[in-house]
């Protein structure tokens, strides 16, 4: 059972701030901005603060686009020894991922699933299994070889330093958890890059390819430049899928690795149940003073044959989008249950699809583009922080493609 408590700013919302909180876009135009020692957080009253994983990253770093607020109470009551509906997590779990998307996560597609990560997780497989059993998903551990860790260099030994409690161990467990939500049956490989480097992250995504995943997703980025475009290469392997986040900025300067021609670049969205035919509703992620669903406009890569919109000339993000706000994830050494957001969420998400569907070796970016009619469509929303982009469809949902959201997102596995 999933129980689900909106966090969206409101009435009564508290804004608590360490340091200067601003709307202006973080380093690594992964949201607001957030100073001081810890980041500034957004809260509702009688809510844990909202918080950023990871802290803005210097020139020529990544930023992950995690957000996170640990569930004190639920996570007390399970120390506690409570059952029911006092130590259930809150937000929304694996069950009602693959109910919103119409997902047929019974059939396995005998498909791999790597995810680039930053730092080492050493609880990893230990809290993926407490996820896996919360949500009734079959076990997915490295002695059964489902799951897989290794070092940048795509070797298992040495891993990179622990990033436990730094915020990469946030990262890493909602990844694998949501491929794990999306895609229960399929094996995931965990690649562990020494930083957030350009450098770094590019030989892992290296890696990832050559050891044979068919789709790689990856839950970082950097504001493009003339410095990001160096390391294109390392995100175009044909024959594997490969998935970035669009960011958390809202509509902003483009990000990499989602700036590239060759990847699928995953906007977010926000869920709630509803009284239609599909029993659910959908609209763009945007929470005042957190975050939105990332797009943008390229000024270093061309515009795609398969992209049609007319207001970019470049490459336009994004393409399609997934959940991003309000899930449950596990991860121990952050307190136990969390709730999170970012379109960190709906990378692995859509990655996890793309394995699901079983075709990730056989197609392209432009495979979405001649399969829209087989998205939900998201006509709801904006990702506007400040009004500069007159309210266009780069900006603004509409009825067909639109940059916060791109095509839609998944109904079944027909687009993917």
């Amino acid at each position: 059972m999933d129980v689900i408590k909106r966090l969206r700013p409101g009435r009564g919302m508290v804004l608590s701030v360490v340091g200067a909180l601003t709307l202006a876009a973080g380093a690594a135009g992964a949201g607001p901005a957030m100073a001081g020692p810890a980041a500034a957080a957004v809260r509702e009253a009688g809510t844990p603060a909202v918080r950023r994983a990871c802290p803005p990253a210097r020139r020529g770093f990544e930023r992950c686009f995690a957000l996170f607020a640990p569930q004190v109470a639920v996570n007390a009551a399970i120390a506690a020894g409570a059952s029911g509906l006092a130590a259930t997590p809150a937000g929304w779990g694996a069950k009602s991922i693959a109910s919103a998307y119409k997902l047929p996560v019974t059939r396995d597609p005998h498909q791999t699933v790597a995810v680039v990560e930053v730092l080492d997780t050493p609880a990893l497989a230990a809290d993926l299994a407490v996820y896996r059993k919360q949500y009734g998903l079959p076990a997915c551990t490295v002695a059964g070889r489902c799951l897989t860790i290794v070092n940048q260099h795509g070797k298992t030994a040495p891993l990179p330093p622990s990033g436990a409690g730094s915020g990469s161990d946030i990262e890493t467990m909602l990844d694998v958890e949501m491929v794990s939500a999306a895609c229960p049956p399929c094996h995931i490989l965990v690649v562990e890059a020494n930083s957030a480097g350009f450098a770094d992250l590019a030989t892992a995504e290296d890696s990832a390819s050559r050891l044979g995943a068919p789709v790689i997703s990856n839950s970082y980025g950097a504001r493009e430049f003339g410095g990001t475009q160096v390391f294109s290469a390392a995100y175009d392997h044909p024959g594997h899928v490969i998935v970035a986040s669009s960011g958390d900025a809202g509509f902003t300067a483009a990000i990499f690795p989602a700036n590239l021609a060759t990847v699928v670049a995953a906007g977010g969205t926000e869920l709630a149940h509803a009284s239609n035919a599909r029993g659910w509703s959908e609209r763009v992620w945007n929470i005042k003073g957190v975050g939105a669903s990332g797009s943008g406009c390229s000024a270093y890569v061309a515009k795609p044959s398969w992209q049609h919109d007319q207001h970019c000339p470049g490459r336009t993000v994004a393409d399609v989008s997934a959940l991003a706000w309000n899930i449950a994830i596990y991860e121990k050494a952050q307190g136990g249950w969390l709730r999170v957001g970012g379109t960190s969420a709906s990378a692995p998400l859509i990655a996890g699809i793309y394995a699901l569907a079983g075709n990730a070796s056989k197609i392209t970016p432009e495979y979405v583009y001649r399969h829209a009619g087989s998205l939900f469509d998201i006509t709801k929303g904006n990702n506007i922080f400040r009004d500069v982009c007159g309210h266009d469809y780069m900006c603004v949902a509409r009825k067909g493609y639109d940059a916060p959201t791109g095509l839609g997102t998944p109904d079944g596995t027909g687009a993917f």
